[in-house]
């Protein structure tokens, strides 16, 4: 595999399109300065997939693309395109020629291409890392670096060596597990975060999803047994149904027999009724007698109490005497007896009350003395009335005696005829009432009938129903159990079951059909989870045995291979310097045991035959970066740091060549790295380059005349008028004639 061609167009100076073409083995750029040498390796090194632009001389994507001169209008795009000749299958790919193209234009998108496909930025560095190159080792080496491997710090001193040795690919996917597993720990603390708050609410509602789990399976026992016991019962209640059809009818004619025996009575009730004494006519006149007398006792009341004034009136004259106080006495007297008189048979009484009365009168007034005389008269006159009215009251009383006394005998007849029609009206109502409570009776039973009649028809109805539902479910079996024959015991044993499994279903209630649906829905959502955690916790595990294996393969690789590159950079370096040595050994970092995991390996004299340890327990020495130690012949030194510009080179250019004898990269990129070597050093270098171009594919930017004799082609770069880079080249036989 080499470097075949490479296209550059509207990068940096070279606006219009440029084409190189290079041979196996070594190719020298030359030309004055600023005439955009160094461009061609920067092109390179940005499409290697450099993401610093320090390194390519630009502080931004825009500062690629030509920006234009006074005479050439300026690109709205850079692009690079490098072929490779890969008929050996170097590259891992089934192409015999390798195209990649990076792109980018002024609103800083940038493009990748493999063979015209477009790929991504870590596609590439992950191509180029499988076969030694990239933009972190020693494969291009920048104008002004050539000491870089010396400056360099110890990490980036390790990561030189790796990417040449062909571990850099290795340390990506090691880093890219990294990143995998920080983020995978990250996921798994979310999503376990995720399930922790979803438990409370899921626990609540699989107590839910629990209940209607057990609602379902009691709804079927209880269909179950519902359609057991609805078979069975359909048969009875028709049984019993056609058992009612009898008793109905007869208790049908029991209540016409009945309404017969009613209406028959009511006539017998009628007759007697009709035949009863009419003796309440006398009785009645008798009673109005009665009330007459009540009256006119009232008017002889007032009769009196007039007297009684003119009385009052006779005392209040001067000279009254004691006679007429005593005649006022007499009087009121006499009205509190006719006060007392009741209707029937106080009368007697009465007549003599008023005798007395007059008599009384009498003797008061003969009493009274001649000087009354004048004022009695008017007494006299009311004494005379209440004569005739005494008269009259024994005539009254006469015709009330008889008539009482004839009444008295009729009362007697009718109490007796009332007492026997009296009994015989009870012994009908009694009889009436017996026939009454019996029509009750028939039509309250005809009723519990008709109602249970209806009850059954009902039943019936319910129970074809059910069975009508049960005939999807119990198919052919319902016809067996329709005529399955069960007791009573059994029967009953059956409304038990049902009723308990009708309370439990009740105590269950009703449950929200959206709340079994969330429960399922955050079943799923927590079986998802669950599902995440154990994919992560086996994606954790995973890429903890990958880092591991990475690690222990690293250790494994540069291990050996530092052994053989030190042998190699104290054989360059004794070459460069003219003896000295020089030893390449890992930093050691030492980490407390409890702060670094298992898997860390330990690399402390890594670069020595015996490859052992001297940490004591308490710590181990992690991935440390690359120490340099030198001695040079004639001078002491403490430290790299006491090395003059061209030592530090002579030690990088040892160190470039010592790592590419151990593991030789496809290609490299050297930009005036010879710049500081004397002549002598100069052709020693020149001579390395050509040893060492039977492997490897030199490019090289040179104003160093044995490093141009050593090269198959030259190309000169030459600043045009317009302001832009122009490439002429110069084959192996014309560069052999100019050397001549």
């Amino acid at each position: 595999m080499h470097l075949k061609r490479l296209e550059i167009l509207g990068f940096k100076s070279f606006a219009q399109k440029t084409v190189l073409d290079f041979p196996a083995g070594i190719s020298v750029v030359v030309g004055p300065n600023g005439s955009g040498k160094s461009n061609i390796i920067d092109a390179i090194r940005w499409l290697l997939g450099e993401r610093e632009a320090k390194n390519i001389r630009g502080a931004k994507a825009e500062d690629l693309i030509f920006s234009g001169t006074p005479l050439r209008s300026r690109t709205s795009m850079a692009q690079v395109t490098i072929i490779f000749d890969n008929t050996s299958r170097f590259f891992p790919v089934d192409y015999s020629e390798i195209s990649i193209r990076r792109q980018v234009t002024r609103d800083g998108t940038s493009q990748y291409f493999l063979n015209d496909a477009e790929i991504r930025l870590k596609d590439i560095i992950d191509f180029f890392a499988k076969v030694r190159l990239g933009t972190k080792g020693l494969a291009i080496v920048n104008q002004g670096e050539s000491d870089i491997f010396v400056r360099a710090n110890p990490k980036e001193r390790r990561t030189m060596i790796e990417e040449i040795l062909g571990l850099r690919q290795y340390q990506l996917k090691k880093h890219e597990a990294e990143r995998k597993l920080e983020s995978t720990k990250f996921n798994l603390e979310k999503t376990d975060a995720m399930i922790n708050e979803l438990m409370p609410h899921l626990r609540l509602l699989r107590r839910q999803a629990a209940k209607y789990g057990r609602q379902a399976e009691v709804e079927k026992e209880l269909r179950d047994l519902e359609n057991n016991y609805f078979s069975v019962k359909l048969k009875i209640i028709q049984e019993d149904f056609k058992a009612l059809e009898p008793k109905i009818i007869d208790i049908g004619a029991k209540i016409k027999d009945k309404l017969k025996d009613l209406k028959s009575a009511q006539a017998d009730l009628k007759k007697v009724e009709d035949s009863a004494p009419k003796g309440d006519r006398g009785f009645e006149d008798f009673k109005k007698n009665q009330t007459a007398l009540l009256g006119r006792r009232a008017t002889l009341q007032k009769e009196l109490g007039r007297l009684e004034g003119q009385l009052e009136f006779l005392l209040a004259q001067p000279k009254t005497d004691i006679p007429a106080a005593q005649a006022i006495k007499l009087l009121s007297e006499l009205k509190l007896e006719i006060s007392t008189i009741t209707a029937g048979g106080d009368i007697e009484k009465m007549r003599g009350s008023l005798r007395g009365l007059l008599e009384k009168i009498d003797r008061l007034l003969d009493s009274g003395g001649k000087e009354k005389e004048s004022r009695s008269k008017e007494l006299e006159k009311s004494k005379e009335r209440l004569l005739a009215e005494l008269f009259g009251l024994d005539k009254t009383l006469e015709v009330l005696n008889e008539s009482e006394l004839k009444l008295n005998t009729e009362l007697k007849n009718f109490n007796e005829t009332f007492k026997k029609v009296f009994e015989q009206v009870e012994a009908k109502k009694d009889e009436i009432s017996r026939l009454e409570n019996q029509k009750n009776q028939l039509l309250f039973d005809k009723e519990r009938i008709e109602i249970r009649k209806q009850e059954l028809a009902n039943l019936a109805a319910q129970a074809s129903r059910k069975l009508s539902e049960f005939e999807g479910v119990a198919g052919g079996e319902l016809g067996n159990l329709a005529g399955a024959d069960l007791s009573a015991v059994a029967l009953a044993e059956a409304e038990k079951k049902m009723f308990k499994l009708r309370a439990e279903l009740a105590g269950i209630g009703e449950l929200d059909p959206a709340l079994i649906k969330e429960a399922q829905e955050i079943e799923a959502r927590y079986n998802f989870l669950s599902t995440q955690v154990e994919d992560l916790n086996k994606a954790v595990k995973d890429l903890g045995v990958l880092i591991e294996d990475l690690d222990n393969k690293l250790h494994t690789e540069f291990t050996k291979s530092l052994h053989a590159i030190n042998e190699q950079l104290n054989h360059y370096f004794r070459l460069m310097f003219g003896g000295g040595h020089a030893k390449l050994r890992l930093e050691k970092i030492e980490i407390k045991k409890e702060e670094i995991s298992s898997e860390e390996v330990n690399l402390e004299n890594a670069g020595t035959e015996e490859g052992g340890s001297d940490e004591d327990a308490e710590h181990k020495v992690d991935h440390g970066g690359i120490e340099i130690d030198v001695s040079i012949p004639k001078k002491k030194i403490s430290g790299l740091d006491m090395l003059s510009g061209g030592e530090r080179s002579l030690v990088s250019i040892a160190a470039l060549f010592a790592l590419i004898s151990v593991s030789p990269p496809p290609f490299l990129v050297l930009d005036e790295v010879d710049a500081a070597l004397d002549e002598r050093n100069a052709r020693r270098f020149a001579e390395m380059i050509s040893e060492f171009s039977q492997k490897t594919q030199f490019l090289l930017v040179s104003h160093n005349r044995a490093t141009m004799e050593a090269a198959d082609i030259l190309y000169g770069v030459t600043m045009g008028e317009d302001g832009t880079s122009k490439v002429l080249s110069l084959k192996l036989e014309s560069a052999e004639a100019v050397r001549q």
